[in-house]
Order: structure tokens, then C-alpha cells, then sequence
């Protein structure tokens, strides 16, 4: 049995009213004959949003009560955990300092919306410490949620926040987040030593050295060997067996299966001891918050994982532990053992593709409603992907995590906010007066994936 080992690995390791004038009265009866009432700021409502079901389950119901493993799910493990078995980074330095040529003085802007000085890049460049770039090469293991970011920096960098679409949340340091008890490999440290720069298995940046530990190759080897469990609940704490608290359950998160009840998983986590020294934790894991196989992409599971991070709000980057279009895809299939890139455009690669460019809305629609098959079926436009679900009264439907609408009224471009996780056509906002038919998604498909071909 897998989990045999890791008790042995875990054993060695766990350690009020008042009275007015009468004149004061007249004045205001006076006032209100005068003035008009204001009127009450009317409520403008995204017609998609009230008229297609916003329930996971109202478009899992079709589905099949069991369907087959796809090959696609045999390979999970390997891309999850494949930094371990690193031996050097897996970019070169060149290209790890892209941030560093795609970001400038004159044109970014700080937390203060004034512009960001020259002194700045200069103080973040020489902090990067890439004179040090390959020399640790150490795996290592996150503590918690984590951010991973452009620069050794936890301040934002923005574009224009006079220009729709820029500002606040689009903080372009911020490159993604990592779940608890992520694997990493760690290049080096920043020259103040607060920050290391790792690779997980999909993205690379700067992480908190506060925020990892580090492991030796017989914890990590041991691990990978070890029968995993998958969380399919979001926000439940996890304690140690002291009582205190180590993280929050994630969709998109794994441990290593130690033992199991009727009841409860017993799995193996990591907190820090001190140093960046690790701490083995065995931490009790209710099954009704994780499974130890991969599921099925059947109507009960997808009702219950979708119905998990349907509840996120949009989070550039996954900030304020949200998610964004991309990553919400990324985590949403994880359970079912099906591992995706970070970012939307590499997204759209996985599986079978078929190009929608240069064609007719008509065209399109035709071959999303003939080819795509609901739940497997990503829809790709620069800058954004989605889920195809599914048609509710003739019209497609998607499952997706978007920022806003793009608006424009006499030539000013301007956001309508959803920020939020919803099912949609794709003309989410149509209904809007100032509807910009050039920023839907529509109109806008360069492509389809099936995931599962």
C-alpha cells in the first residue's frame, strides 16, 4: 500500500426625538413644495445574469451519471510535482528577468497613482540578486497561501488608473498564487535575504522566504511516492494534532495520504519550524472535504467542485485569495486529475483545438454548438477563457471568472464591474446602452480546446 511509507516518514519527522420651532417647520414644508424629489439612481442589471440560471447544478443535470478516465488524467501527478525533480532552473536567467523589460519608469505607477521613479527599478533590480540566479537550487515546500510576484516586493506596480480597464486590481507584479504545501524549486535569494526565487510546476517569481521551507530529496521523493488526496471543499481550517491552525482547504490542493478511517483521511502537511526548517505535521482531513482518487467529470462531482469555486470573486492573479479566469479553471480541474497551465492563452493549447479565427459569429456559433462537448470544452479570446456548459434557450452558455464588461460612450472606453464567477452567453452586457461590441467574447473567439481529445 502507497500510504505504508509515509507513516513511517511522518514518525520520524512529526514531531433620541426633540421639539423644533414652529418656524423652522414652515421653512422645510416650504423647501419640499420648491424642490423636487431626487430621483432614486436606477439599477442597471446584465440581462444575462438574470435570465440564465446562475446554478451549477441547473446545467450538471444532463450529464451522465458515470463517464469514462480520460488519458489526460494519468498524467497529473508527474506535471504536479515535477520541479522536485529538478536540478537546475528550468528558465534561463534572461528569462526570468522579463519583468525587468516589460516594466519602465514613465509609463507604471505605484500604490499612490503617482508615477514610479527610475529609483525604484534600479532599488528592485539590485535587490533581484541575480548574480546569485542557480546557486541554492533547493527544493522547498509552501507554508500557506502564498502570492508569487514579478519583483522582490510586495508594492504594487499599475498602468495608467486614468485608462479603463487599468488601475486598481490589475497590479501587474502580481504574478499568481501557490496553495499550501505546493512544491517548489528555489533558485536563490534576494541580496536582503526576504525573498527567494522559485518555480512551482506552472509559474515563477519572488516568494517570501518566510513563507516556505526547505526539504531534502528523501522528503520529497517519499511524498511523490505517496497515495494523494485531493481537497473538493474550499475555505475549511486545517490544524495540526496541537490544535493550531496551518491553512485553509483550496480547490486545486494535495497532501500525501499517511492512513484512513470511515471517516477521516490522515495525511501528512508541513509548518516550519524554525530557520526554514521543516516541521512534519499529521493532520486529520474529513472525507466529506477531500477525496483520495481522482473524480470522474460526472454530474456529481462537477456539481460539487464547480458549486466550490463558482462561490469566488474575481482576484487578479488569484490576490486576496480569489481567482481570476484562468486560475479558476486551473484549480476547478484539479480534482478530476487534469492539470492545466497557469495562464489562458497556454490553456488553450491542451487538448484538441480547433480554430475559430476569421470567421463569421454565425460560424462560430455553428461549430461551438456541433463540436463542443459541455464541461470539456474550453473558448478561447486574448486576454480571457471559458467554459462551455452547455445552450439554455438555443444560446450558448459559459461558466467563467471576468473582471467587467467593456463599455463606450461618445469614444470614452469604460468597465462595466461583475467581478465575479457566472454562467453568461457570449455577449455578456448586450443588453448594455453603452455595450462595446468590439471587447465581447463573441466576437472576439480565436479558439476552441476539447480537453478531454
Amino acid at each position: 500500500m502507497r500510504y505504508v511509507f509515509l507513516v513511517l516518514f511522518a514518525l520520524v519527522f512529526a514531531s433620541c426625538s426633540s421639539k423644533e420651532p414652529v418656524a423652522v417647520k414652515q421653512k422645510q414644508e416650504v423647501d419640499k413644495e420648491v424642490k423636487p424629489k431626487k430621483e432614486p439612481d436606477k439599477i442597471i442589471e446584465i440581462s444575462d445574469l438574470v435570465n440564465i440560471p446562475q446554478n451549477v447544478e441547473f446545467f450538471t443535470r444532463s450529464l451522465d451519471i458515470k463517464t469514462k478516465t480520460y488519458n489526460i488524467q494519468n498524467k497529473y501527478e508527474k506535471y504536479y510535482f515535477n520541479v522536485w525533480n529538478d536540478i537546475e532552473p528550468r528558465e534561463s536567467l534572461e528569462d526570468v528577468k522579463w519583468p525587468f523589460n516589460a516594466y519602465k519608469a514613465g509609463d507604471s505607477y505605484g500604490e499612490n497613482f503617482q508615477l514610479l521613479k527610475q529609483e525604484f527599478f534600479d532599488e528592485m533590480f539590485d535587490n533581484a540578486n541575480f548574480d546569485k540566479y542557480s546557486t541554492l537550487n533547493a527544493k522547498a515546500i509552501t507554508l500557506r497561501h502564498v502570492n508569487i510576484r514579478a519583483f522582490p516586493t510586495i508594492k504594487p506596480l499599475i498602468r495608467d488608473p486614468k485608462k479603463a480597464g487599468e488601475g486598481f486590481p490589475f497590479d501587474y507584479l502580481q504574478n499568481s498564487t501557490l496553495h499550501a504545501n505546493k512544491p517548489l524549486f528555489v533558485s536563490h535569494y534576494s541580496k536582503d535575504k526576504e525573498w527567494v526565487y522559485a518555480f512551482s510546476s506552472f509559474t515563477s517569481g519572488w516568494i517570501r522566504a518566510s513563507e516556505i521551507v526547505f526539504l531534502k530529496k528523501e522528503h520529497t521523493d517519499s511524498w511523490q511516492k505517496a497515495q494523494q488526496i485531493f481537497f473538493v471543499k474550499e475555505n475549511t481550517p486545517v490544524y495540526s494534532e496541537n490544535g493550531n491552525f496551518l491553512f485553509s482547504s483550496k480547490i486545486g490542493m494535495m497532501l500525501a495520504l499517511i492512513s484512513e478511517d470511515d471517516k477521516n483521511f490522515t495525511a501528512l502537511a508541513v509548518s516550519s519550524y524554525k530557520n526554514s526548517t521543516p516541521m512534519f505535521e499529521k493532520v486529520k482531513i474529513s472525507k466529506d472535504i477531500a477525496r483520495k482518487d481522482i473524480l470522474n467529470l460526472d454530474r456529481e462531482s462537477l456539481t460539487s467542485v464547480m458549486g466550490e469555486v463558482f462561490k469566488s470573486k474575481y482576484g487578479w492573479g488569484g490576490m486576496y485569495g480569489q481567482r481570476d479566469c484562468s486560475s479558476m479553471l486551473r484549480d476547478m480541474y484539479a480534482p478530476f486529475g487534469i492539470w492545466l497551465p497557469r495562464n489562458s492563452s497556454q490553456q488553450a493549447k491542451v487538448g484538441k483545438i480547433i480554430n475559430l479565427e476569421n470567421l463569421s459569429d454565425k460560424e462560430k456559433l455553428s461549430i461551438i454548438k456541433t463540436l463542443a462537448i459541455p464541461f470539456q470544452t474550453l473558448l478561447y479570446k486574448k486576454g480571457h477563457i471559458v467554459l462551455y456548459v452547455g445552450t439554455f434557450n438555443n444560446e450558448i452558455v459559459v461558466f467563467h471568472n471576468t473582471w467587467g464588461i467593456k463599455t463606450k460612450k461618445d469614444d470614452m472606453e469604460g468597465r462595466f464591474v461583475v467581478g465575479k464567477t457566472v454562467f453568461s452567453t457570449l455577449r455578456l452586457g448586450e443588453n448594455l446602452e453603452d455595450y462595446d461590441k468590439d471587447g465581447e467574447i463573441l466576437g472576439n473567439l480565436k479558439s476552441m480546446n476539447i480537453l478531454t481529445k
